[in-house]
């Protein structure tokens, strides 16, 4: 008996009835591929069998783990979906068949021609289906990269480079979105030498012999803090090191213009505690005895982050100086940040899992995704998917405290429309933790948005210039449709004469053609509007002191709460601005007739 399938048999929280079923799903995965062999020269059940550990190890249910053994039968061997469903039942044959058909995805990040585009959408599109019906496929799926990873070496160049792209672009990101952290680690991990060859060599030879340092120094400085939290009545569970994955470690170091010693969480200690009473104790008492790092204190058991992520943070002066961060949690907390949605997997009051569907709180952008797949044309490429769903995120709050996920670089346009079509329309401008900002502005992790909402809803075709979600663009796209066909319907009813565009002006489509074949066409700024850092639509007030006429040179000056103030450029108020330079901001007058 292979040693992978004693430990799986031998895992105790498996029935005697679970057992049989995994032997037998064992017996009949091997026969239908014996014979054939991997690229490693390894028997094929090799890998079906790791793939079956894997998700053992994630403590899946029984089912799962069935699948797992039988994910590559339908398309590898003669067996059949009759077969599997006569020996197995539905509920396995759905898996393994949900498995089968995503395929292959052949990802190719350079897009060489349209039908590659196409693939790659559709492969995707197949993956997402799937996730929304049962996230148990894509599990499988995960495992099976996993191991395929492990095994890159055997295959040629070419292939190493395609696949490892793939699980850096797709697959990691997937990992991540379900919150599984330490999966999302390893798969870029293992990425990071294929996809960037150079970088990862420079990694290694500056940064490793950094971690022995920092791991050493924790390991030194573990005994102290443990007594410090006993003394004062803390039952530590556990308490542990943990070294930042290397592709994330890299990304971070080049955030800190590549200077090792600016990221502080190279090695973090973790701290797990019973409850969350005690993760607040365990924060104070460490804070006692070490000075906080101003503005490293997250609370993510407040506040968890998009995929469900909980714990606190701190980064503190420890012995010597040295910075280092702690990590708080409970076990439940730290199950979740290691396994993410597999943790979810949760038995109902008969014992019996439950299945695991795309509808817990840090899964509906799997619900938001499939139904973006669906709206998404060929043409649009990747670009604008791996923006919505597989940046990094934030998460921003309403005045109210709604949380709302969006990607890095989102704005509060995006922020606007995020929470409905009409007030991301009515936007004339954003206060972001009670200060004013320019629209085009970046928000940050926790930022709190109050979006200021004009009396009409005009949305400024510049905002596609600004906006970063394909939501909010969709929107503002679907406006403009909108308002031109409303102006050429009412233009039926009009005596050519009075029709305003007669013999004008062109309406220019959204590309820079004409109008037609649906595009969309472009409401010009009304002439004698400011525009400001080259954007229209933004909250102003004509400052009074030196009342600016069109034509007149001017300036904006960012006010606290009333937007921007426009002046004069020879205004004596604006020369008095003194140190507040930052606040003056470019401004203009609209040039272009009204309609």
């Amino acid at each position: 008996m292979p040693d992978l399938l004693e430990k799986l048999l031998t895992n105790p929280s498996f029935t005697e009835i679970d057992r049989a079923l995994i032997q037998k799903a064992y017996i009949t995965a091997e026969l239908a591929h014996r014979n054939q062999k991997r690229l490693s020269g390894e028997e094929y059940i090799t890998h079906p069998l790791q793939v079956a550990y894997f998700l053992s190890e994630l403590r899946m249910d029984v089912t799962t783990i069935v699948a797992g053994l039988l994910h590559d039968t339908l398309e590898d061997t003669d067996i059949t979906s009759e077969d599997i469903k006569n020996q197995f039942g539905q509920e396995i044959l759905f898996l393994v068949e949900g498995v089968t058909k995503l395929g292959k995805i052949e990802y190719s990040p350079n897009q060489p021609n349209k039908k590659t585009v196409s693939e790659n959408i559709n492969s995707l599109k197949k993956m997402f289906f799937a996730m929304a019906e049962d996230i148990r496929v894509i599990l499988i799926k995960l495992a099976d990269r996993y191991h395929n990873m492990e095994t890159l070496r055997y295959q040629s160049k070419t292939s190493q480079k395609r696949i490892a792209s793939e699980t850096l672009e797709i697959f990691a990101p997937i990992a991540a979105r379900l919150g599984m952290g330490n999966l999302k680690g390893q798969l870029e991990d293992m990425s990071f030498p294929y996809v960037y060859p150079d970088e990862y060599a420079w990694f290694i030879k500056n940064v490793k012999d950094k971690y022995a340092d920092r791991m050493e120094y924790i390991d030194r400085t573990k005994p102290l803090i443990r007594r410090y939290l006993t003394d004062a009545g803390i039952n530590i569970l556990n308490l542990d090191s943990r070294a930042k994955y290397h592709y994330s470690l890299y990304n971070k170091i080049k955030m800190h213009d590549m200077d090792v010693e600016k990221v502080y969480d190279l090695v973090a200690m973790r701290i797990i505690v019973p409850d969350i009473k005690s993760c607040y104790e365990t924060l104070g008492i460490i804070h006692k005895h070490y000075k906080p790092l101003p503005g490293l204190i997250k609370d993510y058991i407040a506040i968890p982050k998009p995929n469900g992520y909980r714990s606190l943070h701190t980064t503190i002066f420890c012995e010597k100086g040295r910075v280092v961060e702690i990590q708080i949690r409970t076990p439940d907390m730290h199950e979740h940040a290691e396994n993410g949605i597999a943790a979810h997997w949760a038995y109902s009051e008969s014992g019996k899992k439950m299945p695991l569907k795309a509808d817990l709180k840090e899964t509906r952008w799997v619900a938001q995704l499939k139904q973006f797949l669906q709206e998404m044309k060929p043409q649009e490429g990747l670009a604008n998917l791996k923006i919505d769903f597989f940046k990094n995120r934030i998460f921003a709050f309403t005045p109210k405290g709604d949380v709302k996920d969006l990607p890095e670089g989102a704005t509060p346009i995006d922020f606007a429309y995020a929470i409905h079509t009409d007030l991301g329309h009515a936007t004339k401008g954003a206060k972001i933790n009670g200060k004013i900002v320019p629209l085009n502005h970046k928000l940050s992790n926790g930022d709190v948005i109050d979006i200021i909402k004009g009396k009409t809803m005009k949305p400024s075709f510049d905002w596609l210039k600004v906006v970063k979600t394909n939501e909010a663009k969709k929107k503002i796209r679907s406006w403009f449709t909108s308002e031109e066909s409303k102006k050429l319907e009412l233009e039926k009813f009009l005596p050519e004469a009075d029709q305003p565009l007669a013999g004008k002006r062109k309406i220019k489509s959204a590309k820079g053609g004409p109008a037609s074949g649906g595009k969309i066409a472009v409401v010009v700024t009304p002439r004698g509007v400011p525009i400001i850092q080259g954007q229209a639509g933004l909250m102003y007030k004509i400052s009074k002191c030196c009342n600016p006429k069109p034509g007149d040179k001017i300036k904006g000056y960012m006010t606290l709460s009333q937007g921007v103030s426009i002046h004069t450029i020879e205004c004596s108020n604006l020369k008095k601005v003194g140190g507040n330079e930052k606040r003056i901001l470019s401004a203009g007058w609209s040039i272009k007739k009204s309609d």
